[in-house]
């Protein structure tokens, strides 16, 4: 019976694992699968590690959280290296990921790793160094296959898991309904991101562009979508003295896009499930500070930052980052995608092929197809 060990990090992979643990088991009831991850993984069916909890380094404060996770660490490395292992598979977190996988590769492991590292877009030697220790890269974005086979690393893309987290189609107005909108004026949905130190750069921001808007246009309308890792007394604080009501709905990502006319989103995996649902967007994003700005874009590699760009080839939806995240910019931008018409409906057009290239739904079971087929080779 094939024994594997999957580990994720943060609760993103935790989810990513679920869906993974649930297609194995539905292919191959008896496969024994070991994870480090959350709950999600533990009622999909996998038997987590019980002394070793999911690891997640967002938001690590203080010495004793430190210390806590090095040793996470180091049972981890044990773990592999002293039991039999089929195979590993490794789930998005790169930061600690590619640690294990040099871990896995000395102890003569086999190694996959689902949900590719962005390695094309920061550091290209990294692909080198993933050729030597990971035997199949599973990709979710169409274009990173030909890229990690190009620089000699085995990949297989599977298909992007939110088709099968987001609805084929939405009732725009019945939504609207729900949430308590109105058909007096467009309804702008906000995405500030899902961490602490995003929120306090971001709310700021659009608080400011959505005053500046709401001046010019009273009839317009605001909702926010709140992450399910943000608490709401937070965001509360941070939206206190907003200058017009927001509707905010936690954890109605999809729904809030589905909802609006326009959207003013966090770069991130947002914009890719914007682009799923189909509803024309602005992407920005400030940076902490002017020097990790310009350290970053000593170090990307890509001419475009938001997903739905890099997936489509070309600069389809405007990319305000930085310096040009500016509540004057935004606000401009937000008014000339929702007067030009021609603009509107041509985003409209180039997020549906965004959508198709994303291939179909089943990326789970696919990319469970991979695994199995890494085990019995």
């Amino acid at each position: 019976m094939p024994r594997i060990l999957i580990v994720t990090g943060e609760a993103s992979g935790d989810l990513h694992g679920a869906h993974l643990v649930k297609a194995l088991k539905a292919l191959s009831p008896d496969l024994q699968i070991v994870g480090i991850g959350g709950a999600s993984m533990r009622a999909a069916g996998a038997e987590l590690v019980s002394d070793i909890p999911q690891l997640d380094v967002m938001g690590l404060i203080g010495l004793s959280a430190v210390k806590s996770m090095l040793q996470r660490i180091s049972r981890i490395r044990t773990l592999i290296k002293r039991e039999r292992w089929d195979l590993v598979v490794l789930i998005d977190n790169p930061g600690l990921n590619f640690h294990f996988a040099r871990v896995a590769k000395a102890s003569g492991l086999k190694v996959l790793y689902y949900i590719a590292p962005q390695v094309w877009a920061w550091r290209r030697g990294r692909m080198r160094w993933i050729q030597q220790r990971v035997d199949h890269v599973v990709a979710i974005l169409p274009f990173e296959e030909p890229l990690y086979k190009n620089a000699g690393v085995r990949c297989t893309f599977v298909g992007n898991p939110l088709l099968d987290e987001i609805s084929p189609s939405y009732d725009r107005a019945a939504i609207r309904r729900q949430f308590g909108l109105t058909d007096g004026g467009p309804v702008i949905g906000l995405f500030p991101g899902s961490r602490k130190a995003e929120l306090l750069e971001h709310v700021p921001l659009l608080l400011e562009t959505i005053r500046q808007l709401a001046e010019r246009h009273p009839t317009m309308q605001f909702i926010l979508a709140q992450a399910s890792s943000v608490q709401d007394e937070f965001l509360a604080d941070l939206l206190k003295n907003s200058p017009v009501p927001i509707k905010v709905f936690r954890n109605l990502a999809s729904e809030v896009m589905a909802a609006s006319d326009l959207l003013v989103v966090k770069s991130g995996t947002s914009t890719l499930q914007a682009a799923v649902v189909g509803t024309p967007m602005i992407l920005f994003y400030r940076a902490p500070s002017w020097i990790t700005y310009r350290l970053a874009r000593l170090l990307i590699r890509v001419p475009w930052i938001g997903l739905a760009n890099l997936v489509a080839g070309r600069g389809i939806v405007p990319e305000l980052i930085h310096d040009e995240a500016t509540p004057e910019r935004l606000a401009h931008e937000t008014v000339r995608l929702l007067t030009d018409r021609s603009a509107y409906d041509e985003m409209k057009t180039a997020l549906r092929s965004v959508r198709e290239a994303l291939g179909t739904p089943g990326a789970s079971h696919r990319a469970a197809e991979a695994v199995l087929a890494e085990c019995r080779s």
